[in-house]
């Protein structure tokens, strides 16, 4: 199956279906960080330990990340969650489990405060104060031209910048609508 955003770009997924299924009608999807993918350690390990304890899960690349159709300049987290919400559409019929990491935790918790099939959420050293992470990590690079940590094919750009210090702001206020299950595991220790 074909998974499409709302501007028709293909979204790069794995889908694994557990060995000793304990309840096929879960499904826990997990989203990625900034110039992450479905591919990162963090992403995996977590999709590899839920498997083993008996639930299917689904991995998945952001567009423009990894190998997701799109250009990586136009990432943000409002269009993440417009991603978040193609996946959730392509499985209707499943309950769902949604685990972030980063700017994929902040994602998370903006879609399940407005979107009631996701079921249980967790987050991973979730992105909260956006502003102040865009500001922190990006405050002296220069969009539209420096790139994200100086990773090849990270190009920071105005759009990001824009929508972590203008629109998002910040997620506190939205997770005060979260009325479901949720796990924030967040820390060196």
């Amino acid at each position: 199956m074909q998974i499409r955003n709302a501007n028709g770009e293909l979204l790069d997924y794995s889908y694994q279906t557990s060995e000793n299924r304990k309840d096929s009608d879960w499904l826990f999807i997990v989203g990625h960080g900034v110039t992450g993918n479905k591919d990162r350690p963090i992403v995996k390990a977590a999709a590899k330990a839920i498997s083993e304890i008996g639930y299917d899960t689904l991995v998945f690349s952001f567009s423009g990340n990894g190998h997701s159709e799109g250009h990586f300049q136009d990432s943000n987290i409002t269009k993440e969650v417009d991603d978040l919400g193609s996946v959730l559409d392509a499985f209707a019929k499943r309950k769902i489990a949604y685990i972030g990491h980063s700017m994929g935790a902040a994602v998370g918790v903006i879609k399940a405060a407005s979107d009631q099939r996701i079921q249980l959420l967790v987050s991973l050293a979730g992105m909260v104060d956006t502003r102040k992470f865009a500001q922190t990590e990006f405050g002296d690079a220069k969009p539209d031209q420096d790139l994200m940590w100086e990773e090849r094919g990270c190009p920071l750009s105005s759009s990001f910048m824009t929508d972590l210090c203008e629109t998002v702001v910040s997620v506190t206020k939205t997770a005060r609508k979260i009325d479901i299950p949720w796990l924030l595991l967040h820390g060196s220790a």
